[in-house]
C-alpha cells in the first residue's frame, strides 16, 4: 500500500477518533448538568445517582420577603441558619392571585396576577433571588403554583373572575357548607383553569432575572406542586378534580421534563378518601405523593388540651403515616411529609414561650423519617410548618407592615411558627439531619 494511502486512512481514523471524543464529551456535559435535578427511581429520590433524603421548612413567603432589600437581607440570614441546621429543602408560594379583602379577611401581597390574565412580574424578582440564594447552597425547592385556599387569593378568586363566585360573595364571611360547595366548582369550571395554567405557564417557562438560568434548567428547583392542599372538597367533585390532577401533571410536563410534579395533598384527609389519595398519586406523571398532618386542625385535641390528648396524637399520627406508606408502597414513589405543625403549649404565640408538645411532635415526625431511611421504605422527606426565622409577631392576626411570619394572615401571627430562637426544636431537626445523613 502506497504510504500517501496509509496517510489518509490514518488521518480518516483520527477524524473519526477525535469527533467520537467530542461527542462523548458533549454527552457527559448534558449528563453532569442533568445528574444535579433530583429524580425518582425505584421509590426514592436520588440526585447524581445518590439516594436524597430530606428535612424541609415552609417557608412560602420567601419570595415575597426577598422583594425588598431589608427583606433580601434577612432572606440571606435565615437561608444560612437553615444550611446550618440541616434544612435542605424548602416549600414556597409561586404568587397569588387577586386583590383586597377575601372572604372577609386579608390575604397575601403584592398579588402576581391581580387581575385575571394580567401579570405583575415584578412580584417575582424574589422569587428569582431566593431561588439564586438557594441554589449557591445547593439547595432544592418545591414551588407550589397555587392555593386551595383563601389566604393568597387561589381557587377562590378565579372561580369570582369567571363568574362562579359573585364580588360581594367574595368579601363576605363564608362558613364551611359555602366553602366547600363552592371551591369544588373549580374543577368543572374550564375559564377558571384556563387561568391557573396561564399563570403555571408564566412560572414554569419563566427566566430568572438574578441568574439569567430558565427555571426548567435549574436544579435548585426539586418540583413543581400542583396546589397548596387542593381537594375535591365534595364527593361529587371527585371525577373531575381525579381529572384535573392527571391533565394538569401531563401540562406541566410537556413544559418542563428536567423537574419532579406532584399534587400538594394532605393526603386522605384532604382526598375524600383513601381510594382517590392513590388514584391521583398513581399517575405516570405525579412523582411522588405528598401527606399533612394536622392534629390541631383536624381535632385529635380541642382547646390547649395537648398533653391531656397526647397519646392519640401520637397513635393517630402514626396510623396516618403508615396508612400512607402502605399506598406508596404498591405505587413504587417517595413519600413526603411536607406539612406537619403544632402550637406552643398553651396556644401562646411569642418566641419566649414552652416548645414542649411541639418538640415532642417534631421528634415523632423525625423519628418515623429515620426508621423509613434506615429500612430503606419510601418516606424520604419531611417539610415542617412553618419557619418565621427572626420574624416576630406584632398583632394577633398579620396587618400592614408587620414582619412577615410562617403563618398565613387569616391564622394567629406565632401558631405554628419556628423562631430561630427555639433552641430545642432545632436540636431536634439538627439531630435528625445528622442520622440520616448517615444512610
Amino acid at each position: 500500500m502506497k504510504l500517501y494511502s496509509i496517510y489518509k486512512i490514518v488521518m480518516s481514523h483520527r477524524k473519526i477518533l477525535i469527533l467520537l471524543i467530542f461527542f462523548h464529551l458533549i454527552s457527559s456535559l448534558k449528563l453532569n448538568a442533568q445528574s444535579s435535578f433530583v429524580k425518582v427511581a425505584d421509590g426514592h429520590f436520588l440526585i447524581a445517582e445518590k439516594q436524597y433524603n430530606y428535612i424541609g421548612a415552609n417557608y412560602w413567603y420567601g419570595g415575597l420577603l426577598a422583594n425588598s432589600e431589608d427583606g433580601k437581607r434577612r432572606v440571606i440570614t435565615e437561608l444560612d441558619f437553615l444550611v446550618k441546621q440541616g434544612v435542605n429543602n424548602l416549600r414556597i408560594l409561586a404568587g397569588s392571585e387577586g386583590e383586597g379583602t377575601i372572604i372577609n379577611m386579608k390575604r397575601v401581597s403584592p398579588a402576581l396576577q391581580p387581575k385575571p390574565g394580567i401579570f405583575n412580574e415584578n412580584t417575582l424578582l424574589g422569587l428569582d433571588f431566593l431561588l439564586s440564594e438557594w441554589g449557591k447552597r445547593k439547595m432544592k425547592a418545591v414551588i407550589y403554583l397555587s392555593n386551595n385556599w383563601e389566604w393568597s387569593g387561589g381557587f377562590y378568586q378565579y372561580l369570582n373572575w369567571c363568574g362562579m363566585v359573585s364580588d360581594s360573595t367574595l368579601k363576605q364571611k363564608w362558613n364551611w357548607d359555602l366553602i366547600c360547595n363552592e371551591v369544588s366548582k373549580f374543577y368543572t369550571c374550564d375559564s377558571c383553569i384556563h387561568l391557573y395554567r396561564q399563570q403555571v405557564k408564566l412560572i414554569v417557562e419563566r427566566t430568572n432575572s438574578v441568574t439569567g438560568k430558565k427555571y426548567i434548567n435549574d436544579d435548585a428547583i426539586m418540583a413543581w406542586q400542583l396546589a397548596n392542599e387542593p381537594r375535591p372538597m365534595r364527593p361529587t367533585a371527585i371525577p373531575a378534580f381525579e381529572k384535573w390532577v392527571a391533565s394538569t401533571a401531563a401540562f406541566i410536563k410537556s413544559i418542563d421534563s428536567n423537574h419532579l410534579t406532584t399534587t400538594g395533598s394532605e393526603g386522605e384527609m384532604g382526598s375524600e378518601n383513601i381510594q382517590v389519595f392513590e388514584a391521583i398519586h398513581s399517575n405516570k406523571n405525579i412523582d411522588y405523593a405528598t401527606i399533612h398532618i394536622w392534629p390541631k386542625n383536624w381535632q385529635w385535641f380541642s382547646d390547649t388540651s395537648v398533653a391531656v390528648s397526647w397519646n392519640k396524637i401520637v397513635s393517630n399520627t402514626q396510623n396516618y403515616i403508615s396508612k400512607h406508606e402502605q399506598v406508596v408502597q404498591l405505587l413504587n414513589k417517595p413519600l413526603v411529609i411536607e406539612e406537619f405543625g403544632l402550637p406552643r403549649d398553651h396556644q401562646l404565640y411569642t418566641a419566649v414561650s414552652s416548645t414542649f408538645h411541639r418538640d415532642k411532635f417534631y421528634q415523632l415526625i423525625c423519628d418515623a423519617l429515620l426508621k423509613s431511611v434506615q429500612q430503606k421504605k419510601m418516606l424520604s422527606g419531611i417539610n415542617f410548618w412553618a419557619f418565621s426565622g427572626s420574624g416576630k409577631p406584632s398583632h394577633l392576626f398579620w396587618e400592614d407592615g408587620d414582619d412577615l411570619l410562617g403563618d398565613p394572615v387569616q391564622e394567629e401571627q406565632g401558631l405554628n411558627s419556628v423562631y430561630k430562637s427555639d433552641t430545642s426544636t432545632w436540636k431536634i431537626i439538627h439531630s435528625c439531619y445528622h442520622q440520616i445523613k448517615k444512610y
